[in-house]
């Protein structure tokens, strides 16, 4: 047992009536178990046995014969895993920072001739052995390093501790750090540490947040333009297809009609043509009935009291037009005979004009008027009529 160094006596006595006094000694031997001749060993538990004051042997867990006033028992050794107390003590770190620590060392005796011979005090000695390694481990580091780095602090002073204690006998398991005690200032300083730490991780993460939260408005406002133009285009290119598909379709009509008012024109010949240009007399009239109705200002020709005198321009308009669809059509039959090998040579009897004979022109002129004078009694009942 370990005890704060002081100069003691030696209990230790011999037989004889010697009456010197024992040799100091800093170390006070426990009682030892004396020679009785028949002893029994605990377990895990070795008995060193001295013969006329010289090593003999150890006795093993059991039973032991020694023989008297020869043998005697020097030394009793715990084969047991021990826990050891190192005192506080304090130490300098490598930033010059003053610490108080202290810890547990624990241990075991894996020889006992060596722990019996080889050290007056193992206890003692690795305690003394295991607080001046902790100093000099504990001032190759900073401060942050031996907060942070305990474990790798514990196995150095472990590996430190077995190196030296290897020829006494003894082994050291481990050894723990139990208490760090730094100055108040300094403790202080740490705390005011942490707390600016810790609000400038706050800080950061806040601006993060609203970091984030504007790179996600801006990438959903971007995806709603973007969104909203590519529904515009679609809308636009089907608003433009179906104007485009009407105009085709319109287009197709109108020229469907066309063909079919032709086929008729060229089926019925004058009585087409005069319904045609009863037609037109009637979208001529309507027109000019239409311009009083859009606008305030309207031009209208200097005629337009002479209903009569309107319709029979009307009608030769519409007569200019006949007779150069009809001049057209002729050239264009007079180039397909002149193209026809077939064709036969005109007689002297035929006109040379290839055009309509002067005859259908009267007679076209003569529907017309036909034409033209039926419209007027219609327009002249109907007056009346009112």
């Amino acid at each position: 047992m370990s005890i704060p160094p002081s100069i003691i006596q030696d209990s230790k006595s011999s037989s004889s009536s010697n009456n010197a006094s024992p040799p100091s000694t800093y170390f006070q031997r426990p009682s030892l178990p004396a020679n009785t001749i028949i002893r029994f060993v605990p377990q895990q538990t070795a008995w060193v046995v001295e013969r006329m004051g010289k090593y003999h042997k150890i006795l093993q867990p059991g039973l032991a014969i020694l023989i008297p006033f020869l043998d005697r028992i020097a030394y009793v050794k715990s084969l047991k895993e021990a826990a050891m107390e190192i005192p506080s003590q304090s130490a300098i770190t490598a930033d010059n920072v003053t610490l108080e620590l202290d810890g547990v060392l624990y241990t075991r005796v894996f020889d006992a001739y060596k722990a019996s011979y080889g050290v007056e005090d193992a206890e003692y000695a690795i305690s003394q052995l295991a607080q001046t390694t902790m100093r000099s481990e504990i001032g190759r580091l900073t401060l942050d390093h031996v907060l942070r780095e305990r474990a790798a602090l514990n196995t150095n002073i472990t590996e430190a501790i077995n190196e030296a204690a290897r020829d006494w006998g003894v082994v050291c398991l481990r050894y723990e750090i139990r208490d760090i005690h730094a100055p108040d200032g300094v403790v202080a300083a740490m705390h005011r540490q942490v707390t600016a730490e810790r609000s400038k991780r706050a800080e950061i993460l806040d601006s993060e947040g609203q970091r984030q939260s504007a790179i996600n408005i801006a990438e959903g406002r971007k995806q709603s333009v973007i969104l909203a133009s590519e529904a515009l285009r679609s809308e636009q290119i089907n608003i433009a297809s179906g104007d485009a598909e009407a105009i085709l379709v319109r287009a197709q009509a109108t020229a469907q009609g066309i063909d079919a008012v032709a086929h008729s024109m060229r089926e019925g010949q004058e009585s087409a043509r005069g319904a045609v240009s009863l037609s037109v007399a009637e979208k001529y009239v309507e027109a000019f009935g239409n311009l009083a109705k859009q606008g305030t200002a309207v031009v209208v020709p200097g005629n337009v009291g002479d209903m009569s005198g309107m319709i029979a321009s009307a009608m030769a308009v519409y007569g200019k037009v006949s007779e150069s669809q009809a001049s057209s059509l002729a050239q264009q039959q007079q180039q397909q005979q002149q193209q026809s090998p077939s064709s036969t040579p005109a007689t002297p009897n035929e006109p040379a004009n290839p055009h309509s004979p002067p005859e259908k022109d009267s007679t076209s002129m003569g529907k017309t008027d036909e034409v033209a004078k039926s419209v007027l009694q219609g327009f002249e009942e109907t007056r009346q009529k009112r």
